[in-house]
């Protein structure tokens, strides 16, 4: 963790307001419907204060802490995903008739944003997604768009719920990787923040912010709330070769038991922070005036997102959960040469049935590793 300076609340309703001083849309967690939801942030005061989340597969609840944490909680059902690679995307629309048509590409998002409380597993998230959507020979313009005109504000977790595995997966608590800004949030004593910066962006707007210097105590202090949170995970990917692991057992029947459990409902898609499967509808006004094609997040867990002529490549709910699961702990390195799991969460809490992607893979592995002993005393 690096040095920094201390922030105090109001210094911290001081870093919005610059923010939005700048003509950026500020976008932060707040506790709404039951869920914290990142939306519309004007002030610290939008932020959920002494609000918790509890989580474990299947269940999110909210909580109220015994203090005035503005960061108390871990994460909910949304991802910075729907603010880069956008739910719904218009990719073109034509005007006219016949030979008057006339073709016009969407164009790029000229917003400027700013994420505040960007934990460390959603910093991985962005990361993973700027390799597969912003980066080599095919990037997708508007994501990239996007993506160059967000500030990131990160906050290393000072908690973690019942679905949170970032340690095993080394993507948190501490925020690490590309960043504007971290701050930590210090209970102990008076309530502060220190903060980071991780660009001569997020070094120029620390620079005109009321601050004082951090002291060894502060830093002490910050150290102390990621390690007790890396102490209190809900839980944690096995060790070992998990990549080679899943590739090895494309036939376990450990697939036909969690289809058993399945609904093939798409939630854990839906709220992953990094899967970014799409489809493309196209649509004719009734008038016949004009056409526009649409591109909408869909999902591996839907019939027909395997269909060819003739039918679905992957029918069965195990195939689909199969085809999820092992591209998103094993060939994703092969694509990507990175893990497409980041460890929130999400997936477990959020799945209906408790599906749990860690325990799935313990399975495999104590499976394997019982008929490896069996053979071996044979």
């Amino acid at each position: 963790m690096n040095d920094g300076v201390i922030l105090s609340c109001a210094d911290l309703n001081a870093l919005i307001e610059s923010l939005r001083a700048e003509g950026r849309r500020t976008i932060g967690p707040v506790a709404r419907d039951g869920v914290i939801v990142y939306d519309d942030l004007e002030s610290i005061d939008d932020l959920p204060a002494g609000m918790t989340d509890e989580a474990a597969p299947g269940h999110y609840r909210l909580a109220r802490r015994d203090d005035d944490a503005l960061f108390g909680y871990a994460v909910g059902p949304h991802s910075w995903k729907r603010f880069l690679h956008a739910p719904v995307q218009r990719l073109w629309r034509s005007e006219g008739e016949r030979a008057a048509a006339r073709v016009l590409a969407e164009p790029l998002s000229q917003e400027k944003t700013a994420f505040i409380a960007v934990r460390g597993c959603e910093l991985a998230a962005i990361a993973v997604q700027d390799r597969v959507l912003g980066e080599g020979e095919t990037v997708d313009r508007h994501y990239r768009a996007r993506r160059d005109n967000a500030f990131l504000v990160a906050v290393d977790c000072g908690t973690a719920n019942g679905g949170c595995f970032c340690v095993s997966m080394g993507t948190g608590p501490e925020a690490s990787g590309a960043y504007d800004i971290a701050l930590t949030e210090i209970l102990e004593g008076e309530h502060r923040f220190l903060a980071r910066a991780g660009s001569e962006a997020g070094q120029a707007l620390l620079r005109n912010l009321p601050q004082r210097a951090a002291t060894a105590e502060d830093i002490r202090a910050a150290r102390e709330v990621v390690a007790r949170t890396a102490q209190h995970m809900g839980r944690a990917m096995p060790v070992g070769n998990v990549r080679e692991l899943l590739a090895r057992n494309p036939d376990h029947p450990r697939w036909d038991d969690v289809a058993a459990r399945c609904l093939s409902c798409a939630n854990c898609t839906m709220v992953c922070p990094t899967c970014f499967c799409t489809s493309v509808d196209e649509a004719s006004a009734l008038d016949g005036s004009g056409t526009a094609r649409v591109r909408r997040w869909d999902s591996c867990f839907t019939m027909d997102f395997s269909y060819v002529h003739g039918g679905g490549v992957r029918s069965s709910v195990s195939a689909r959960y199969r085809q999820w699961m092992t591209h998103k702990l094993s060939s994703w390195f092969d694509q990507f040469g990175t893990s497409g799991c980041v460890g929130c969460g999400r997936c477990i809490v959020w799945c209906p049935v408790g599906i749990d992607i860690t325990e799935e893979v313990r399975a495999i592995q104590a499976s394997e590793r019982e008929t490896e002993a069996r053979h071996g005393n044979a």
